[in-house]
Order: C-alpha cells, then structure tokens, then sequence
C-alpha cells in the first residue's frame, strides 16, 4: 500500500489538496490511477450501486466513463473534521446519442492514517442541458483551483 499524502487528521489546507487531488484523478478518465487512491477494500456507496474494492472500483468506472462520455469534473470542499472530508461536486458529461447532463452531487468520504479512501458515499442528481448550457470543458486549469461552484 502506497501511502497518500497529505494524512489525517486533515486541517483546512490538507482537506483543500485532498479535494483538488481527486478532481485532477478524476478527470485523467483513468480507472486504475483513479484507483490507487482508495484502500484495497475501499466501500462506496455511489447512487444506487454498492462497490467494495479496487478491482469493482475499475469496473464500475471503466463502464461510467464508456457512457459519461466527455466527462469534466469540479469539487469544493464543504466540510472536514479528523479523517472525514465532506464534498460538493458538478461534472458535465453527454450520452453516445448527444444528450448533455450536468450532474450535481455531494459526497461523504473517511480515510485511512495512510491517506488513502476507504469510504465513499455519493448522492448524485442528473439534469439534461443544451450544449450552449454547458459550463466545464476539460479539467479546470490551476489558475481556477479553489473557485466556488455556482449553485445551478
């Protein structure tokens, strides 16, 4: 196990890296980098769908992104306390037919000492935009790092 700096407990600054840290991961579309940031038996609780461990966590994301096509990813942090990290979250993605949908979510995560994840709670709601509606294309540069998302 690689460990994952920065560890817990999180302060302000720690929580802030760990944020932009999984954002930038995300955004790469890379399933097996994206999981090496969670424990072995990392549990996640994303919509419906329950997924315990690093090889279902490639699963389930090489199928995300196989639909989520285009996907592009912003978090904010909202809150932090000892190994927990408190998310908030948009990301834009379209259907192979051309339908966009803005995603909007709030996640729930606890850490190992290690640094790495081994619990992921992810609620998530879908709204269909226009391509003219659109507002994340590709991943955010280091000069947007820390912005506030907009509510809607």
């Amino acid at each position: 196990m690689t460990p994952r700096p920065p560890f817990p407990p999180f302060d302000e600054d720690a929580a802030r890296q760990k944020v932009q840290a999984a954002e930038d991961a995300w955004n790469t579309r890379d399933p097996e980098r994206v999981s090496l940031a969670y424990t072995e038996d990392s549990v996640w609780r994303n919509r419906d769908r329950h997924v315990v461990g690093r090889a279902q966590i490639v699963e389930f994301l090489t199928g995300k992104w196989a639909r989520e096509l285009d996907y592009a990813l912003r978090k904010e942090l909202w809150g932090f306390r000892g190994n927990r990290i408190g998310v908030r979250f948009q990301y834009e993605s379209r259907t192979a037919e051309g339908q966009w949908f803005r995603s909007y979510g709030n996640e729930l995560w606890e850490f190992s000492d290690e640094g790495l994840m081994r619990r992921r709670e992810a609620s998530i709601n879908d709204v269909p935009i226009t391509e003219a509606d659109r507002r994340i294309f590709g991943p955010r540069p280091e000069s947007e790092h820390g912005l506030l998302l907009p509510i809607f």
